[in-house]
């Protein structure tokens, strides 16, 4: 599966480098505040440490501080 699939780098090459592969910005940058979302949720201990038993439960607490940090922007 993984001979069919196409690969792209998302990261940045480094600016010594000679050869430098080409990457996409806009998709690096999207990625990069994805991750601070995530880690942003990790700092409700309701959200990371899961204590809810439903899935759909779970959703909802993802949902509500979701709105709290998007409202606030920490």
């Amino acid at each position: 599966m993984a001979c069919r699939t196409q690969y792209h780098c998302l990261y940045p090459p480094k600016k010594n480098r000679k050869s430098k592969p080409p990457y996409n910005w806009h998709l690096y940058k999207k990625r990069h505040l994805i991750e601070n979302m995530f880690a942003k949720l990790k700092d409700w201990r309701r959200v990371a440490t899961r204590y809810d038993r439903c899935a759909h439960t779970f959703m909802s607490a993802i949902h509500i501080a979701a709105c709290f940090i998007f409202y606030l922007k920490e």
